[in-house]
């Protein structure tokens, strides 16, 4: 496994790393101190795991996006149709690795941490008429060649406008709260919603909210669609980019979904939003 310390390294950091290695004459030490980052973060890695497992949450991540209430059980049965020798014991263990949780009620993945507070959702029957409104967040697998990574997006409902992103080999809650200021540089929504993980729970990350008086939304326990949106999103992430790509690395992964989200924000029109992109919707006068 990576050491969970390591610095997650933000979208403006690879870009400008990027455009640093473009001079000779600076050591990687130099380009490290230019942009603010330890030297580690440079070869920051995919957590890694073994040829059969990640083979295994290659295969669970595409049948998750085909049938999403395929929980523990029914994953099994499908793999071992396939051939796979496995037991739910280890299906159980990949698929909490992976953040993933069937969509109908059952005990899930998603479990705040001991004591910590679980808010309402204030979503439902609630009429989203504007842009900053209502945002969300979630995190989701993505698969690499020799290890895996998170993927964590912040979403405004109204526009489906990606607001920001990040890639981690960790999902813990300093990586989300960082995600979560970064995200509130670029503008403040009235409620935020979230599933009940414990990096959500947390107090650092719900302290950030209430001291931003905004209001804080919780899905209800193995509920994931009261967060479809989000889910949208990765469902197109993934089958527009992720699986068509391959990525093999860590650099060529968010050099890929930098692109892809800029494609999507400003260019992927929708069709519930008038056949209107989202930067257009989220930015209308």
């Amino acid at each position: 496994m990576v050491k969970k310390n390591i610095e997650p390294l933000s979208v403006s950091s690879w870009r400008r790393l990027v455009a640093l290695g473009e001079d000779d004459s600076m050591s990687i030490a130099q380009r490290c101190s230019v942009v603010g980052l330890s030297r580690s973060s440079y070869y920051y890695q995919a957590c890694t795991t073994s040829s059969f497992n990640l083979k295994l949450m290659e295969r669970i991540d595409e049948l998750y996006l085909k049938w999403p209430f395929y929980g523990v059980p029914r994953m099994t049965t499908e793999l071992r149709s396939e051939g796979n020798m496995v037991n739910e014991k280890r299906i159980r263990r990949l698929m909490k690795l992976m953040n993933l949780i069937a969509l109908y009620p059952k005990p899930n993945t998603s479990k705040p941490a001991v004591g910590h507070r679980i808010y309402p959702y204030l979503l439902r029957g609630l009429s989203i008429d504007h842009p900053n409104h209502v945002w969300s967040t979630d995190l989701t697998y993505i698969r690499l060649p020799k290890g895996w990574m998170y993927l964590m997006a912040v979403m405004d409902w109204y526009s489906r406008y990606v607001i920001h992103w990040e890639v981690s080999n960790t999902m813990d809650a300093s990586f989300c709260t960082s995600v979560l200021k970064e995200s509130l540089e670029r503008g403040r929504p009235k409620i935020f919603n979230t599933d009940q993980g414990s990096q959500f729970t947390s107090d650092d990350f719900t302290s950030v909210l209430e001291s931003n008086t905004i209001q804080i939304s919780m899905d209800g326990r193995g509920r994931a669609l009261d967060n479809v949106f989000i889910e949208r999103l990765w469902r197109s992430v993934k089958y527009e980019d992720i699986y068509l790509k391959n990525y093999e690395t860590v650099g060529e992964l968010i050099s890929g979904l930098d692109i892809y989200f800029r494609f999507y924000n400003t260019e992927r029109r929708h069709t519930n939003l008038n056949k209107r992109t989202p930067y257009e919707v989220y930015h209308q006068p």
